[in-house]
């Protein structure tokens, strides 16, 4: 079928199977290399996402081969005269449907022969830096540079979502502390604006695109293209993991190792998280694999006050040609800590499979059907200053003995931030990430249901709401636009607010963040029938 006629024919489908109420006409003159789709298994896998908390079917997907099919695409939508709004979606890995759209198409920008074509991922040993198609896995990223001896340098703990998913949040992991987050490390960019355009960027060209696109939660642009800065890559990690029974010296040991970054590699770990538990009886969590079924350990073996265990979760990278060194320089660290002596928890693994790890557990949760599975997860950004009531009141409260899911936290350095970014973060010169990845379960145990943990998250907002604390969501989700002007404060919404009228006029973008009302369809698909005969 001729590609003019084979659009045609999906348009004709938009019409009569999902109501299409845009001018196909605006599709037809697009000369799409990619592919247009309305078949059922793509609009459905389109409709969905990671959280399987909502559900929202496009009017099409597309497949695009390159950056130029984005282009004509958004520049279709922006040209409309009748509306329609284009989310790009990457892994789907979002939880609140940031990646749907109703009204529009979405762009499956995970990559194709067509993308692969390009010859991305492409790695500048000279230079020291990998362009990446804004579709690319950070997994495939990691598996290309990893040949030259090369990776990025900070990471997120989960590597199958898409580069531009990430950089347009914040891309965070335990590596934060020291080199900031993913969008701390990104040289340029190619985005596709809100009008259509296909832009360069960088900090000296086109920088005020730059500096929103990253972390804008994709409401300036679609990137196309990163250029992430690479390091040398070690070969092997020291991962250690070791309990703490009381909060206060839990965060003085994590906040102590986040102020090494400035010392020689030697004299600092590469990597700082940590997590808490709750869980009566049992402390083995999918996280947990230091601890070995056979031999469960349980928390009140420990002496935890509260009934809560905090673990600090810790990495040294180096090359085999230091083997003989890194006891010694990981010895020197730990005997600046207070953890409980009993609880060290040590093994050794390449460097690869350490960034890979939650992989693994992925693959043992799908294997027991618990992957495909809603998440209502809840991520904040908490001031360091408020970080010991935020324990009293959620961790020590309302959370109770029952998790459904690890609850990562450690701190990072704002230094380490560009506040010329669009992500939004507390302020004070050190905050934490308290991350509760839970997942609700059809088990029959009310703890466990999507209602319940849905509540505690509101109960938890609420609560540092009345007290007064100033969290900031990460990855986050409102659904009225006050909501989102009190996350951003005046004068950063203010900014906002002018970028998305700069490079997003007519919000097409990412309208399932729902933070500006989304252009809406004026005219009936009927009145169009006519026009679709005559480019057929």
């Amino acid at each position: 079928m001729a590609p003019k006629l084979l659009l045609t024919f999906v348009i004709y489908r938009l019409i009569t199977t999902v109501g299409l109420t845009l001018d196909p006409t605006d599709l037809l003159r697009l000369g799409l290399d990619g592919h247009l789709s309305v078949d059922p298994s793509d609009v459905a896998g389109a409709s969905v996402d990671f959280g399987m908390m909502t559900r929202a079917a496009p009017l099409a997907v597309l497949y695009p081969s390159s950056a130029e099919d984005v282009a004509r695409m958004v520049g279709a939508a922006y040209r409309s005269a009748h509306g329609f709004s284009v989310s790009a979606k990457g892994h789907g890995h979002s939880i609140n449907g940031q990646a749907q759209t109703s009204s529009g198409v979405v762009i499956e920008m995970s990559v194709s022969e067509g993308v692969r074509q390009w010859g991305l991922p492409r790695v500048s040993e000279k230079s020291m830096y990998v362009d990446a198609w804004g579709g690319e896995l950070w997994i495939d990223v990691l598996t290309t540079t990893i040949q030259y001896g090369l990776a990025p340098k900070s990471w997120t703990d989960y590597l199958y979502l898409s580069v531009g998913g990430t950089l347009s949040n914040a891309g965070i992991s335990g590596q934060a502390f020291n080199h900031g987050p993913q969008i701390s490390n990104v040289y340029e960019l190619d985005v596709v604006t809100g009008k259509g355009e296909l832009l360069t960027c960088s900090e000296e060209q086109n920088s005020e695109l730059f500096h929103a696109v990253l972390g804008g939660l994709g409401q300036f642009g679609i990137i196309t293209r990163a250029r992430i800065s690479l390091e040398a890559a070690p070969q092997r990690v020291r991962w250690i993991r070791v309990l703490y029974s009381h909060f206060s010296t839990f965060t003085k040991d994590q906040e102590y190792l986040i102020s090494l970054h400035g010392q020689p590699s030697n004299q600092k770990f590469d990597y700082v998280e940590g997590f808490v538990i709750v869980d009566e009886g049992l402390i083995n969590n999918w996280r947990s694999s230091f601890f070995s079924p056979r031999n469960p350990l349980k928390i009140s073996s420990f002496g935890a006050t509260g009934g809560v265990l905090y673990c600090l979760e810790i990495a040294k990278n180096y090359h085999d040609s230091s083997a003989e060194t890194i006891d010694q320089d990981v010895e020197a660290l730990l005997k600046k800590l207070d953890f409980i002596p009993s609880s060290v928890f040590t093994t050794d693994l390449p460097y690869v499979d350490f960034l890979d790890r939650v992989h693994k557990a992925e693959l043992k949760l799908r294997s027991k059907g618990l992957w495909d599975v809603p998440h209502p997860w809840l991520n904040l950004f908490v001031p360091k200053s408020r970080i010991a009531d935020f324990d009293e009141g959620v961790f020590k409260g309302i959370l109770g003995n029952k998790t459904s899911g690890p609850i990562l936290i450690y701190p990072m350095n704002k230094n380490k931030w560009d506040d010329r970014t669009s992500v939004v973060t507390p302020e004070e010169d050190v905050f934490y990430l308290v991350a509760l990845l839970r997942s609700a379960l059809d088990s029959g145990e009310e703890a466990q249901s999507l209602e319940h943990l849905a509540n505690q998250n509101r109960q938890i907002l609420r609560f540092c709401d009345d007290a007064g604390i100033k969290v900031k969501q990460y990855l986050p989700h409102y659904t009225t636009q006050q909501e989102w002007l009190d996350h951003f404060g005046h004068d950063n919404w203010t900014l906002f607010s002018k970028r998305k009228m700069a490079f997003d006029p007519r919000r097409i973008l990412a309208t399932g963040q729902r933070i500006f009302q989304p252009p809406t369809p004026a005219l009936s698909a009927s009145s169009f029938m006519p026009s679709l005969y005559y480019y057929s």
